[in-house]
Order: C-alpha cells, then sequence, then structure tokens
C-alpha cells in the first residue's frame, strides 16, 4: 500500500504525559506501562454517515481518565473499502502525541476469510499483524476454527501462543440487541480470564445512524507491554469483523 500523509492529531492538556524511556521497551509504549485500561473511540465520519460509502476509520484510544494516549488512522484503496467494505484488507497507523508511529496494525486482504468453521486453512482465517516500532513484528492475532462463537489465539513475536481470545454466540449490537458485547481474553495455559475487549453500546441514535464504535480494553497492569499493544490491535480486527458493517436503515 502506499504510505499517506496524515495530519498530525493535535496536542494539548487531553494528551497523556508521556512516561521516561524504559529499557526494552519500544519507543512510544512506555505509555502502557502505568495502565490496565484504554478505551477505544471511532471518530464518526460525517460523509460515510450521510452516503454509506466507507471512510478511512480513524480512532482516539484514551486512559480511563480520558486523556489522549494514541491516535489510530487507516492506510487502505478507496476500491478496497467501496467493493470490500468490512472485509478490505488495512493498515492502521497508530501514533503518539508526538505524532510518531509506534505501532503498525496490518490486515491482509483474503477473498475467502470469515467464516469461523473454515478458520483452520490459511486463507480463510482473519488474522493481522502487529509491529512496534514499524518494521518489527512484536505478535499477531489469527482467527480460530469453530462451530459458532469467535475465537483467536494472540502470538508472540516468535509465534508462540501468548493469550486466546473467546467471543459470544451472538457477536452483534443492533436497536434489538443494546447490550455490551464481551470477548473475554485468558491465558494460553490454564484458561485463566486475564483481560477483556468489550464492544460498549453507544446509544440508539449513534448505533443506528453511524458505525462509530466505543470499545474496552482491560488487561493486567503487569502485562508485557507488547501483549498490551496486540490486545489492542485484537480490538480493532474485532470491530472490522464484527461491527464494522452498514448503520441499519
Amino acid at each position: 500500500m502506499a504510505t499517506t500523509q496524515q495530519p498530525e492529531p493535535s496536542k494539548g492538556p487531553g494528551w497523556m504525559e508521556p512516561p521516561a524511556k524504559i529499557d526494552g521497551v519500544p519507543n512510544g509504549l512506555e505509555y502502557l506501562t502505568e495502565i490496565d485500561q484504554l478505551l477505544i473511540h471511532q471518530q464518526i465520519e460525517v460523509f460515510e454517515a450521510l452516503t454509506n460509502i466507507e471512510t478511512k476509520n480513524r480512532y482516539a484510544v484514551k486512559n480511563t481518565m480520558g486523556q489522549q494516549v494514541f491516535f489510530a488512522y487507516e492506510e487502505s484503496g478507496v476500491w478496497m473499502r467501496v467493493c470490500c467494505q468490512s472485509e478490505r484488507g488495512f493498515v492502521l497507523h497508530v501514533v503518539d502525541n508526538f505524532g510518531q508511529e509506534v505501532i503498525r496494525i496490518e490486515r491482509p486482504f483474503k477473498c475467502w476469510a470469515g467464516c469461523c468453521w473454515c478458520a483452520n486453512v490459511d486463507c480463510c482465517s482473519w488474522e493481522v499483524n502487529v509491529e512496534s516500532p514499524p518494521g518489527y513484528r512484536i505478535g499477531r492475532i489469527r482467527q480460530c476454527q469453530s462451530a459458532w462463537k469467535p475465537y483467536f489465539d494472540i502470538f508472540d513475536a516468535s509465534d508462540n501462543t501468548v493469550l486466546k481470545i473467546g467471543g459470544p454466540c451472538c457477536a452483534c449490537q443492533q436497536v434489538c440487541c443494546r447490550s455490551d458485547v464481551e470477548f473475554n481474553v485468558f491465558s494460553a495455559e490454564g484458561g485463566i480470564e486475564v483481560g477483556k475487549i468489550t464492544k460498549q453500546w453507544g446509544g440508539m441514535v449513534k448505533e443506528y445512524l453511524t458505525e462509530a464504535d466505543n470499545f474496552g480494553v482491560s488487561f493486567p497492569q503487569d502485562l508485557d507491554v507488547k501483549m498490551k499493544a496486540v490486545m489492542v490491535a485484537a480490538a480493532f480486527l474485532i470491530d472490522f469483523m464484527f461491527f464494522e458493517m452498514e448503520p441499519s436503515s
């Protein structure tokens, strides 16, 4: 994909103050050492709401005090968005409050991906690769084969399974289904719940008219910051797979 220039997000008191550099932690991920929860707010795109034509997604990533930690913006081709919509390939650039790209999330396009019954086959399984800094892979998320409920594996840079994600049997949220949708995160060994990715109900008007979604991501504060970053990437994958759809008409 061609590199696109994205305007630097505005800085100010609404941004979380950057912590000191930490040995062994990728630049920009020092923020994640201090928190155990992040909130992801997709920006409302007026043109998309009015026309139902897919635009590039943008997200503000905040801490629980409402301070912005990161800003994420999508890079994808216009015909990929128009023709493939939520099944498009994309790159998400995640920048810090200095406009420096600290995380890069890429989902390759796959013609046959999405069916959980066939997800044991690579061409039928959605996955995203996560780099931090860009060019250095820190992990990936892969859709798993299942009979009905959505499942995902989270791998580290050496392709070891570190975490697992299990979703509900009905991973959707419409006007008739107004509760939060939870995807639980478990340790790979022992199946102990260690976190959660929650699609939050945004209110009837917002859910009915737009695709702008809100997510909460919780994890142990002492979890490896690289795995925290991969969990954030998992939230974006879940958004595209289950909640990036045309608003109800």
